[in-house]
């Protein structure tokens, strides 16, 4: 059995436990041509690799402390995944202030990690429903989970919790994501 999991900043999981974020921007890892949706549904893997202070709005940095036993050299903490909800290819850039209040990153963490970075590939904004998991799982990290790819296989059968934020206001998000970028 294995389940798709997406790597994601561990503040960024538990940034969207806690409903403080609603969307992820993708654009793909390195050793990714462009990202590619997947899986519709899948958990989250989480990542330290790229979680610098900075990059986050100091509002939410508490998260960074939070977060990082979730990510170690031997074994990662699966927590919650996710159903996509919407994803929407960004046609207006200018558009993505508009959506701040919906992730943690600063403006310039979203341009320089996500627009500037490989400016040729499409940055996709993904509206996702996120849950939690009933029991969180710890994984041993193996040599499988390495390298920056945006999927791995997880051999977990993950028993699912109630949404975190419910489907009216996910419906929203997804229109405010389409108006202001797409």
């Amino acid at each position: 059995m294995s389940t798709p999991a997406l790597k994601e900043w561990s503040a960024a999981v538990h940034a969207m436990l806690d409903g403080r974020q609603t969307v992820l921007l993708r654009k793909g890892g390195i050793g990714e041509k462009r990202f590619d949706l997947t899986a519709s549904e899948f958990v989250f893997f989480p990542t330290i690799a790229h979680g610098h202070a900075e990059r986050v709005r100091p509002e939410h940095r508490d998260l960074l402390d939070a977060s990082a036993p979730d990510s170690t050299e031997a074994a990662v903490v699966v927590r919650a995944g996710a159903r996509v909800v919407g994803a929407v290819a960004v046609e207006r850039p200018e558009g993505l202030d508009a959506i701040a209040g919906h992730h943690i990153w600063t403006s310039e963490s979203v341009r320089a990690d996500r627009l500037d970075f490989r400016p040729r590939h499409r940055l996709t904004v993904l509206v996702v429903a996120v849950r939690p998991l009933v029991t969180p799982r710890t994984l041993v990290r193996t040599p499988d989970y390495a390298g920056c790819t945006s999927w791995v296989g997880l051999p977990l059968d993950p028993e699912w919790g109630d949404p975190v934020v419910d489907d009216a206001r996910l419906a929203d998000v997804a229109e405010q994501v389409r108006s202001s970028v797409g």
